[in-house]
Order: C-alpha cells, then structure tokens, then sequence
C-alpha cells in the first residue's frame, strides 16, 4: 500500500489555516472583539480555566467588552486574569461584570501587530511547506518501493505543489487582509 495520502496532505495544510486563523483573530484591531480574550485563563477552584468558561463574554459597544462573571467569587481572579494577560485592557468591575474599555491603538503598536500577524503567516507557511516535503518524500519512498512509476509520481508531485501554492495564496491573502484590517487602511 503506497505512503502518500493526498487527503491527508490536505487535511493538514487546512489545519494550518485553520490555526493561522485562531491566531489572527486573536489580534486586537481598535474595535471589541470577543475572541481577543480567548488566551485568558484565569485561576479558579484550585485550576487554570479559559475565560469563557467562568464567564460570558460579550461586544454590547464597537469599543467595549463586557465579562459576565458567573460566580461573585471569581471577579477578582477574572479581573487579575485580564489585567496580567497582556491585552493592555483594564477592566471595570460593576458588581459581577467587568467593563473593558478598548483603548486607541497607537501608531506604533498597530505597526508592532502588524509584524506579529506576518510572523503567524510566515508560521503558517512554514508548517505548510513541511507537510508538502513530506507528502513528496513519501512519494519518492512509493516510487523507490515500485509502488508507483516515475510519472505517476512526477503527475502526483505536480498535484501536491499545486495544492501547496492555493493554501499559500489564501495565507497571504488572510495575513494582507488582517495587516491592513490592524492598520487602518
């Protein structure tokens, strides 16, 4: 039975989109964002927990996030959780809610996010290109085998390079995207 699984080399190039994507959507743009507090994990009942799992998290204003801590108890790690995360939001507590007033981005810091989201889809290539390397080096092993011809893999060597180039496109375009989403433009 041959090694090479074009499903499988698609399969993972997809999840590195899909991670590129978590990661993206993570990066704050000036405007309320609910996944901005994906990262943040607060210390409750003895345990690290996400955020979301203690609390409902909501957009009610484009500058403005509201955390509905659901047990009285837990405000203040929740309101430590956020303030240590590194977001730069300060949260206002209003009984069991927390108001995080998203500030301005600077210029400087917009340029700073920007780079970051190159970074996660150079990442991104980078897993993309590794999957594709494998994908032909277990095509060259099928062919050493005799499992398949020499054509047969040159046709299928042609398919896992095309597939390549489309997910390396829509990483690009996802990351141009998001750039000029963070900068303003």
């Amino acid at each position: 039975m041959a090694q090479y699984d074009k499903s499988d080399l698609e399969r993972r190039m997809a999840g590195a989109i899909e991670a590129l994507r978590g990661d993206l959507s993570g990066l704050r743009t000036g405007r309320a964002n609910i996944q901005l507090l994906d990262p943040v994990m607060v210390t409750v009942y003895g345990a690290n927990m996400p955020l979301n799992q203690v609390a409902t998290v909501s957009a009610p204003e484009p500058r403005m996030l509201s955390v509905q801590v659901w047990d009285k108890t837990n405000v203040g790690p929740c309101d430590k959780a956020i303030r240590s995360a590194g977001l730069g939001l300060n949260p206002i507590t209003d009984g069991q809610t927390l108001r995080l007033p998203i500030p301005d981005l600077t210029e400087e810091r917009r340029k700073e996010l920007a780079k970051l989201a190159s970074k996660y889809a150079e990442g991104a290539r980078i897993a993309v290109r590794n999957v594709r390397r494998d994908g032909m080096d277990s095509l060259k092993a099928d062919e050493k085998k005799g499992e398949i011809s020499e054509d047969d893999r040159k046709r299928k060597e042609t398919e896992v390079q095309k597939l390549t180039d489309s997910i390396i496109a829509d990483i690009d375009a996802l990351a141009t995207s998001k750039e000029k989403e963070i900068l303003g433009q």
